[in-house]
C-alpha cells in the first residue's frame, strides 16, 4: 500500500499516558470526541476496529485493521469510511497512527493519517484531527 500524501498534528495533554490511552481506547470515551460515534475494538494486531454512527442523516459503518498495537504508547490501523464514495480496497484505506509520548509532566499524543489522495483532503483531515485532539485534551484534563 502507498503511503500516499500524509498528514500529522500534535498535541500535549497534562494528564498521563495512560490517561490518554484510556481516551482512545474506550468506547464511551471515544463517542464524546468523534461526533457520536460507537466505536468497537478487538485489541490485538489483526483484530478489526469499527465505528458506527450517523452524519446528516445518514448511517455509517466505518473501520480497518489493527497493523501494529504497543499498549499505553502506539497504536496503527487501516481505516475505510463508508461514505468515502470509494470501494473498500487496499489502495482506499487510509493509515492511522496514534503516538503516546512523554513530554514535560504530560504526554504528547500525535495523530499521522497516510495514503490521503490528495493534499486538500489530507488537510481537511488535518484540520478534523486538530478538532479531535482538543477535545481529547479537554476530556482528559478533565479527569
Amino acid at each position: 500500500m502507498s503511503n500516499g500524501i500524509s498528514i500529522s498534528r500534535s498535541i500535549v495533554i497534562n494528564a498521563p499516558s495512560s490517561t490518554v490511552w484510556h481516551a482512545l481506547t474506550d468506547p464511551a470515551i471515544v463517542k464524546q470526541y468523534m461526533f457520536g460515534t460507537d466505536m468497537t475494538a478487538e485489541w490485538r494486531v489483526g483484530g478489526r476496529i469499527t465505528y458506527r454512527g450517523e452524519w446528516q442523516g445518514q448511517s455509517y459503518e466505518d473501520g480497518g485493521t489493527i497493523l501494529a498495537l504497543e499498549p499505553g504508547r502506539y497504536l496503527k490501523a487501516t481505516y475505510w469510511s463508508s461514505m468515502s464514495g470509494t470501494e473498500n480496497t487496499p489502495e482506499n484505506q487510509l493509515i492511522i497512527i496514534n503516538e503516546l509520548a512523554d513530554e514535560a509532566g504530560g504526554t504528547r499524543l500525535t495523530i499521522t493519517q497516510e495514503n490521503n489522495k490528495t493534499t486538500e483532503t489530507a488537510e481537511h483531515s488535518g484540520s478534523n484531527w486538530q478538532m479531535i485532539l482538543e477535545a481529547i485534551k479537554k476530556i482528559c484534563e478533565a479527569q
